[in-house]
């Protein structure tokens, strides 16, 4: 029977403290955006959204409780005004909590992969379930109220071919081939993650009292409108349509539904799922302009992630992260002990 008291590893911790911050986040986003919705149906998923990431939450508490381990503070109420007058349209809500679904399964994917402790991958397996059953129903509301934007379809070939030369990849006399279904599919799918990006940062900008967030944010905006115009571009040179942008979904409110921590978290958290799918992509495209964009952009992100830590600091709201063993205190420790006997 598999042991679940022995120690958890480095990444079981470190993913686990992780996902706290990002869960008890969210279940304060979601609480306001329940205060806003209108539509039944959309209103129906974000409390089933709610009840999950409740329970998950729930969950690793208990963990780090068994092994006294300290509960991190993430956020709480006071992190969140459910009281604020509506940010954003209905139909932004569902496109944000689509959104998210993605970005919940990529990290819990991740974390069960790495996951050795059977109570831990458990609790990984479920919480894969539930973004998976959470991204079902977000689609399907999506699709009913005609709202989802579908990547550009490609004819089906009417047979396997292979490439057979270099030409594939690189400039042919500044010739490039067309993309492949599998590029386009990839720029599409990107750029609709940023599109909702960035609409987060516009409403975010539009609110946050703080200064030096409000510089961070317009810097996020002004990456952001740089990647969407290179990579709309792209499709449109290929004769291909975008996704629609968000920024008309964003309420014309200046008052916060949220703290300026929650805010300058929720940008970071983006910002580094951004370096994430671009990465994804890079992998799975062939053509060498394609692979280009993608690196600067996650280069361009790097950068802007790096000033979100040092803003993190400087504000004194960066948690500190679980440190590994001292190997060095304990050799020297045992030691001393050994002496005085």
């Amino acid at each position: 029977m598999p042991d679940n008291n022995e120690r958890l590893t480095s990444s079981e911790i470190s993913n686990l403290w992780t996902h706290y911050f990002r869960e008890t986040m969210q279940i304060c986003v979601t609480k306001y955006f329940l205060q806003i919705i209108k539509d039944p149906e959309i209103h129906k998923i974000y409390t089933l959204a709610l009840e999950m990431s409740e329970n998950h939450v729930i969950k690793i508490r208990d963990i780090f409780h068994k092994e006294n381990f300290p509960i991190p503070k993430g956020f709480t109420k006071e992190d969140v005004n459910l009281h604020a007058p509506p940010l954003f349209t209905d139909t932004f809500s569902i496109f944000y909590i689509h959104t998210m679904t993605m970005h919940g399964s990529q990290a819990y994917n991740l974390a069960f992969s790495v996951s050795i402790r059977k109570d831990i991958r458990d609790f990984y397996y479920q919480c894969n379930l539930d973004t998976m059953n959470l991204y079902n129903q977000s689609i399907d509301v999506m699709q009913s109220k005609q709202l989802y934007d579908k990547p550009p379809f490609y004819e089906t070939p009417s047979n396997v071919s292979f490439i057979n030369s270099l030409n594939y990849v690189t400039d042919v006399l500044g010739e490039r081939r067309k993309m492949n279904s599998i590029e386009s599919g990839n720029i599409f799918f990107n750029l609709q993650k940023s599109l909702i990006t960035k609409a987060c940062f516009f409403a975010f900008n539009q609110v946050c009292k703080d200064k030096e967030i409000n510089h961070f944010i317009n810097k996020c905006i002004n990456r952001k409108n740089k990647h969407i115009g290179v990579f709309s571009n792209l499709l449109l040179k290929e004769d291909l349509h975008s996704p629609r942008a968000l920024e008309p979904e964003v309420v014309k409110s200046t008052i916060s539904p949220f703290s300026d921590k929650l805010m300058l978290f929720h940008s970071g958290f983006l910002i580094a799922a951004a370096i994430s799918y671009y990465g994804s992509a890079i992998v799975t495209s062939i053509r060498a302009d394609i692979t280009f964009h993608c690196e600067k952009a996650i280069f361009d992100d790097l950068l802007l992630y790096g000033v979100f830590g040092k803003l993190l600091i400087k504000k004194k709201w960066l948690e500190q992260p679980p440190f590994a063993d001292d190997r060095k205190l304990v050799s020297e420790t045992g030691k001393r002990n050994q002496g005085s006997f």
